[in-house]
């Protein structure tokens, strides 16, 4: 059972008028990147100032900034595929296959220390009535432009992060109702996957994020949730933004095996709008920014651990 943090965190936001912000990325600058429904990605800039880089028919979902200052965009229209948006704003395709299978609606892509990208296909059937019992959520690595799936049979596959060590890869199922964990060989293969934690009562894992600790945080869409899992896999709930008839609506609908992405994705919380992800910013990486569904601003709070700086914390 997870522990619930003894006071709510007091949320601030930040930016206004963003379009489903589903993915929010933090730099050592001040600068906030969230994926926008316009096709491209939002730039809030530390006085507060926004502007929009690139504009399409993408639904940008999971974003990865590049050391370029280029983006990475797993597109959730029914192109589907990653997508590259360049710093001028211009679109276009970077992978749309792997292994000989064209890539459906993306949901994730990362990109590491080591300029590897990590994608992650929740599954291969993307319609909006889920595929809840279904293990065929995967995962790509892209590296000096080969692509190959390392990892397969996950229950809708979601964030995936890399942790300090380089040592683990930590993935979200979010069906599967967990957080996983890889062990990460040098040549990018996967291998001994275990369970770390488990979630219920409303919980679908979504966005992944690590602190300077070794804790993970997983932010739970649907519930308004977002828990950290300890190294020890002690979970402890950090903000609980649920309502009750709302994650008992969304439990029995995934009980009764009819839970669809409208239902999930219009669930919002008592303040929150369906958190979806989170970045670590601020100067001392302990202001955590919360990407979501709903909303037009970006809801954040001071975090208890300072984050662990992504492979991009200098890039932007």
């Amino acid at each position: 059972m997870a522990a619930t943090a003894s006071e709510p965190p007091n949320f601030r936001f930040i930016g206004s008028d963003l379009q489903r912000p589903e993915c929010v990325l933090a730099c050592a600058s001040g600068r906030l990147y969230a994926s926008d429904r316009r096709g491209g990605v939002a730039c809030i800039e530390p006085d507060g100032r926004q502007r929009l880089i690139g504009r399409s028919t993408l639904l940008p979902n999971g974003i990865a900034l590049r050391r370029d200052g280029s983006f990475l965009v797993a597109n959730m229209s029914d192109a589907g595929g990653v997508w590259q948006i360049d710093a001028n704003g211009q679109v276009e395709p970077w992978l749309m296959a792997v292994d000989g299978l064209a890539l459906p609606k993306v949901n994730f892509v990362t990109v590491d220390a080591l300029d590897r990208a990590w994608v992650c296909v929740s599954a291969r059937d993307t319609g909006d009535a889920y595929p809840l019992q279904a293990k065929s959520g995967f995962i790509v690595l892209v590296e000096r432009g080969a692509a190959q799936v390392v990892a397969d049979g996950l229950q809708y596959t979601n964030e995936c992060r890399i942790d300090a060590s380089g040592e683990h890869l930590f993935v979200n199922e979010t069906f599967g109702r967990c957080t996983t964990r890889f062990a990460l060989r040098a040549d990018g293969s996967l291998h001994r996957r275990e369970r770390i934690a488990s979630f219920g009562n409303g919980d679908f894992p979504d966005g992944l994020a690590l602190d300077a600790e070794g804790g993970v945080w997983v932010v739970c869409v649907g519930s308004n949730r977002v828990h950290r899992v300890t190294p020890d896999g002690q979970v402890q709930t950090i903000v609980d933004d649920s309502l009750p008839e709302t994650t008992s609506a969304l439990e029995a609908a995934f009980d009764a095996g009819t839970l669809t992405r409208p239902m999930l994705s219009g669930a919002t919380g008592r303040s929150l709008q369906n958190i979806s992800s989170l970045a670590f910013g601020g100067p001392d990486l302990r202001t955590a920014v919360l990407g979501c569904l709903k909303g037009t601003a970006l809801a954040s709070f001071t975090a208890p651990v300072a984050g662990l700086a992504p492979a991009h914390w200098h890039w932007g």
